[in-house]
């Protein structure tokens, strides 16, 4: 198997990397290089860019706005975007209710919400789990009560990430009450600012960060023309939109970039007359890191092919995420490591105390702790595995 590029794919590559360069404002470049935390406006500045360019949504249709590039170009284009290290866009509207909405929605929604998707004109955010319905998601309890054309909303979600700044969010919510917990479910989509009765409220992670919010449903009017998919049908919503969500969860770029980062630390830290890089012992554990990023590049690239030929992500998605979230960490781990005592200093300490490049380190490490559990904890994930894939029989 021939896994080199073609000079074509090459050219390319050049294509996007001068572009790059070219399009990311001057202050932006400098978080970039930095290795700093990108602010909302910064991320949603750079979405801009990207849909002015046209390749806001390389993995979409060419018919809703897409790309048309093949798995290669969109590979290229991903790893561009890790080495010049640019803004992580949200993934809610572009990579889950987007593609979801492709696949499920009416003609009259895709019309509706598609377009304002891409241009990033309406932010999304995403209401699955509860108090109560973590990784037992079909234990939801949020209520929506037919009354007329609409549907009225009673209840909480909870860990709905930078619901501050959602224009809208899609929930999973509970339609009907007998037969199986997965029977009952339908998936709508609500107005958060123009619907009363909706409230959100971020808190504070002990990462320091609001990146999490609670959400809050008190007679909420929704109405019934949001509902993606049969009522009672939002399981295979769900699920459906879940594959896409751990897809992105595992995090390939992610560790990309934080494979950087840890070079960029060690290259900097001294160590007597050399630099931390220029230990053996540490090179080799981030050669390991590597090697395992690379693998899980080229089973992504398999999972890339298949939903280039229409094949909604499936099963397979879990082993993603598994692995791809145990790899975040242990990167995020082997930065600490590598800034020593200064990754103790974090949190109460002045920025000027700590070099830019290494303030969002030990905020993004408490943040991760949490990849093995959201999106469906790993544990669930390898009883999916079993099931579908190994085909085990249940217990």
């Amino acid at each position: 198997m021939d896994l080199s590029y073609t000079p074509e794919q090459e050219q390319f590559r050049e294509e996007v990397r001068s572009w790059i360069a070219e399009a990311m404002p001057a202050t932006m470049k400098k978080h970039a290089e930095d290795g700093a935390n990108f602010e909302h406006a910064e991320v949603m500045e750079w979405h801009k860019i990207l849909y002015e360019k046209g390749w806001v949504a390389p993995n979409w249709p060419a018919e809703y706005g897409g790309t048309g590039w093949d798995v290669a170009r969109r590979s290229i284009f991903q790893e561009e975007c890790v080495r010049a290290n640019a803004p992580s866009l949200s993934p809610f509207g572009l990579s889950m209710v987007g593609p979801l909405m492709i696949q499920y929605g009416t003609d009259e929604q895709k019309k509706r919400f598609l377009p304002k998707i891409l241009s990033g004109e309406e932010i999304w955010c995403q209401g699955y789990s509860e108090p109560n319905a973590g990784s037992d998601l079909a234990n939801l309890q949020l209520r929506a009560d037919k009354d007329g054309d609409d549907y009225i909303l009673n209840g909480q979600k909870t860990w709905t990430t930078y619901a501050q700044y959602a224009d809208w969010i899609f929930v999973l919510c509970r339609t009907g009450f007998e037969g199986k917990k997965q029977e009952g479910i339908s998936f709508l989509l609500a107005d958060i600012h123009n619907t009363e009765g909706i409230e959100v409220k971020p808190f504070l992670t002990t990462g320091g960060t609001l990146a999490f919010s609670e959400t809050w449903f008190k007679n909420a009017r929704v109405p019934q023309a949001n509902r993606v998919g049969p009522e009672n049908g939002g399981w295979a919503m769900a699920k459906a939109l879940l594959g896409h969500e751990r897809t992105g969860i595992g995090g390939i770029a992610e560790s990309a970039r934080g494979l950087m980062q840890v070079k960029q630390i060690a290259q900097r830290t001294a160590v007597g007359n050399s630099t931390l890089f220029d230990d053996p012992d540490f090179r080799r554990r981030i050669a390991r890191k590597e090697m395992r990023l690379r693998a899980i590049e080229i089973f992504n690239l398999r999972q890339l092919a298949a939903a280039q030929l229409g094949h909604a992500p499936g099963a397979e998605s879990s082993v993603l995420k598994i692995v791809g979230t145990e790899l975040q960490q242990e990167v995020s781990e082997l930065c600490m490591d590598a800034m020593g005592h200064n990754a103790m200093g974090w949190l109460d300490s002045p920025e000027e105390a700590l070099p830019s490049y290494q303030q969002a380190v030990a905020s993004q490490f408490n943040y991760l702790r949490a990849a093995t559990i959201y999106g469906g904890s790993n544990e669930i994930q390898k009883n999916i595995i079993a099931k579908h894939l190994l085909r085990l029989p249940s217990a």
